[in-house]
């Protein structure tokens, strides 16, 4: 019995993979197969399907109770702007549960807004303010494009016009939004440039069917991809529509922006097998054939305006389906870069059509399709996915409860200071700090990137590499992290101001000490018993500290590295 069933896994494991021969042709347009009706039955290339009689994201789930207003407004507040709340805002809308629709307004009409979605853009950017690879160069200007991310996402520029501006702002007047294309590694001093530019190409074009379609275009660099209908000739012609934007000279960095080359830019080719050394037949820019034909004379404008348009629905899909990720913490189809055969199928496919059509529908507006999803039952009802914090996040809830945060916008990325033993193995220009330190408690949208050394933080807590597009981060439990929380410099530095201020506004007052230390880490009340529990571990903690304060500071401590300030319900 074990035999046969281990027998059927197998072909069930099989089945699912869908196996296929990879096939590699020395001449991939003459080879290239049809695109069949067959091939257009996946789900994810369908048009979308319409919900008659569904007005609303209720209409698709099954609905619980409802979050008690502290749970409700922190889930709010950290989804929207990355920030706990404040405990006066805490207390006032327990008070009045009715003003959440005028909390989601305010929220989203913050500068914290921007500062928080930003780095989820980013993530499928790749951004990173240095070059990777062994000498890691910095890109003095690579700032800008960060910002850009900010200020559109808070101006809340249409969404479909956000998208094309990073692949074509400077045929639209807005240049800068191009450096989403030049965010990739690089290496400028790499021997054949024309291998560094084939490499450049096939990242750009790999990235913007990733983040734009949602589709692995990038397995088809060699071959036909082995379960897509995307041969190798359209991953070489969707690349050609870049071809006049790269064109580098060694040693010298890439951008911050796209222009435009008009000479001694190589024909449009296919490369065999992916080998820049061997350019096979000419190709002129189109859209890979699985969605269509492409108009005469299409340029990048042209690519940017049909990626992101109202009639492309794996596009829809694909950034309806991270969105509802960000505020749930799961996607609703499981794999949100892949809707491609080897993914998987939404949970909820006819919810992920509404919500996908709901966005041309709201005029492009991404904070208006925030406001729809979390105005809805389901967002607000009490059993929700627990969602941990990045570690970007996690910093700026240390600095904001310890009323460190310095809220400066904009500019050159902040070079934090780092621990001792990673910085004595850097070479010298690699950690330099910021001379002035009150900038080192920016938001971590603001922080330096630097693609081989993410800060310690951010790296423990599962911040992407910045190498390729990340779609959805890891979400890692590890002891070093709870290590990193307890012991680190910059922990214990956080909860000794904590200390410090709240000893300086209750005294010696037990109680109150605990209850407005609880109301700043956890956005609640204390209940009776954590009082008296608190209370306890004060009194001990002193005799065993140099003085209350030090005991009041482990105490704090504590708080910080609890479930429920790591976690958000």
């Amino acid at each position: 019995m074990k035999t046969v069933c281990l027998a059927f896994t197998l072909l069930l494991i099989a089945n699912h993979a869908r196996g296929v021969a990879i096939h590699a042709s020395a001449d991939p347009v003459k080879d290239e197969p049809k695109i069949t009706e067959k091939d257009r039955e996946h789900w994810a290339f369908k048009p979308l399907q319409t919900a008659p009689g569904k007005q609303g994201i209720d209409d698709f789930t099954k609905l619980e109770a409802k979050a008690d207003p502290a749970t409700l407004i922190r889930r709010l507040t950290f989804d929207l702007t990355g920030l706990p709340p404040k405990p006066e805002d805490v207390a006032a809308f327990v008070h009045n549960p009715s003003s959440f629709e005028a909390i989601v307004d305010k929220l989203l009409a913050s500068p914290r807004y921007g500062e928080h979605w930003a780095q989820w853009w980013l993530d499928l950017a790749r951004f990173a303010e240095t070059d990777g690879f062994e000498y890691d160069a910095e890109r003095n200007r690579a700032w800008q494009y960060r910002d850009w991310v900010i200020d559109a996402l808070n101006d809340d520029i249409p969404f479909d016009v956000f998208v094309q501006k990073q692949i074509a702002g400077d045929l639209m007047g807005d240049e800068t939004a191009t450096g989403f294309l030049f965010a990739c590694p690089d290496m400028p001093d790499l021997n054949k440039q024309d291998e560094r530019r084939h490499v450049l190409l096939n990242d750009i074009t790999t990235t913007v069917g990733s983040v734009g379609l949602g589709l692995t275009v990038g397995c088809a660099q060699c071959h036909d991809h082995p379960y897509d209908p995307i041969s190798q000739a359209d991953f070489y012609r969707l690349r050609a529509f870049f071809d006049n934007t790269v064109l580098p000279k060694e040693r010298k960095p890439l951008g911050p922006a796209v222009r435009v080359f008009t000479e001694g830019v190589p024909a449009s080719t296919v490369f065999v097998r992916g080998d820049f050394k061997r350019p096979g037949p000419a190709i002129q820019p189109a859209f890979p054939r699985l969605f269509g034909e492409t108009p005469p004379n299409a340029d990048r404008a042209t690519l940017a305006k049909w990626i992101a348009s109202k009639d492309n629905a794996i596009f829809l899909r694909t950034m309806a389906n991270r969105i509802w990720q960000q505020h749930f913490g799961q996607p609703l189809a499981a794999i949100p870069d892949e809707l491609g055969h080897q993914g998987e199928a939404p949970s909820n496919p006819t919810m992920l059509d509404w919500l996908a059509a709901e966005l041309p529908r709201q005029n492009w507006s991404l904070k208006k399709l925030h406001k729809v999803i979390v105005m809805s039952k389901h967002y607000q009802q009490a059993v929700a996915p627990r969602k941990r914090l990045t570690g970007e996040m996690l910093r700026d809830a240390m600095l904001s409860v310890s009323g460190q945060l310095n809220l400066k916008t904009g500019g050159p990325g902040v070079k934090l200071p780092l621990p001792k033993e990673i910085s004595d193995t850097l070479l010298k220009k690699q950690h330099e700090v910021n001379p002035d330190a009150t900038e080192h408690n920016r938001r971590s949208i603001y922080t330096f990137a630097r693609r081989n050394l993410r800060n310690p933080l951010f790296e423990l807590f599962d911040r992407p590499d910045a190498q390729m597009s990340c779609a959805r981060r890891n979400d890692s439990t590890t002891a070093p992290q709870a290590l990193m929380l307890l012991n680190s410099e910059f922990a214990h530095t956080i909860a000794a101001k904590l200390a410090a201020d709240l000893n300086a506004t209750h005294g010696s007052d037990a109680t109150a000490l605990i209850t407005d230390a609880t109301q700043g880490c956890l956005a609640r009340q204390p209940t009776k018993t954590e009082i008296e529990a608190g209370q306890k571990f004060l009194h001990k903690q002193t005799s065993l500290t140099p003085n209350f304060q030090a005991a009041l500071a482990d105490y704090c401590l504590a708080l910080l590295n609890s479930n429920e300030f790591v976690y958000v319900d």
